[in-house]
């Protein structure tokens, strides 16, 4: 706004018009670069949520069919209940001020490998039981194989930082392009400013949903939280 008269008595109306047709080139490649972000972090955050509630379905199914396979299970549905609260504790952190989520660590990893043992140190007697500790034995292999899943997505950012440096390069050009044809007045500064704020709200919510498990936009603990009451 500033260079506004030094640079506008420098350009004639077809100028200025090739600039209002190039900015709107730029603006258009612009909303097309943030809706990809968005629906790439947005997916994301699917991906978690669903991850989690397969984890809580696992965990309720397996420990109906400890349930049934008969008491000397009942050390290793007490386990079970452990590695919940301890999962619980550690990715949602909430009654513990300053801490952060814990998403992996080798104490967790060898706790459901340990539960896993110990599903296949059991002694079936019986053709059903053998049918119990089998199906028991399956839950297991994909409940590691979703917490892998897990880990491995977060461990790497969905936004490429690429796009992110293109993409604010591009509102830069095109924002300076709104105060250079536009009076400074009141009026004007507050509507591009809000206009910024709202760009930004987006960007900030594009890395929000990119981080499943920190920030405001976590994922819900609800799932988990449930199966826990039942396993109780």
């Amino acid at each position: 706004m500033r260079l506004r008269g030094v640079v506008s008595k420098q350009l004639s109306e077809e100028s200025k018009d090739l600039i209002r047709l190039a900015m709107g080139m730029v603006a258009t490649m612009t909303a097309l670069v943030l809706g990809l972000l968005l629906t790439s972090s947005k997916s994301s955050l699917d991906v978690q949520n669903t991850a989690l509630k397969h984890a809580a379905s696992d965990i309720l199914t397996l420990d109906r069919l400890l349930v049934r396979f008969g008491s000397e299970t009942a050390e290793i549905r007490s386990l079970l209940r452990r590695a919940v609260v301890w999962r619980l504790n550690a990715t949602w952190p909430e009654y513990h001020a300053g801490s952060t989520a814990v998403l992996e660590s080798p104490g967790a990893t060898g706790g459901t490998e340990h539960i896993e043992d110990r599903i296949r140190a059991l002694a079936p007697q019986t053709d059903t039981q053998r049918s119990l500790q089998t199906q028991a034995l399956a839950i297991t292999g994909g409940m590691m194989e979703t917490r892998w899943l897990v880990f491995t997505s977060v461990s790497s950012s969905s936004v490429p930082m690429p796009f992110f440096v293109v993409l604010v390069l591009w509102l830069t050009i095109l924002f300076s392009s709104y105060g250079l044809f536009s009076p400074r007045n009141l009026v004007v500064t507050v509507i591009v400013a809000l206009c910024a704020v709202s760009v930004s709200s987006a960007v900030f919510l594009i890395f929000e949903m990119d981080r499943p498990f920190d920030g405001l936009m976590k994922v819900s603990d609800a799932p988990l939280r449930y199966a826990l009451a039942h396993l109780k």
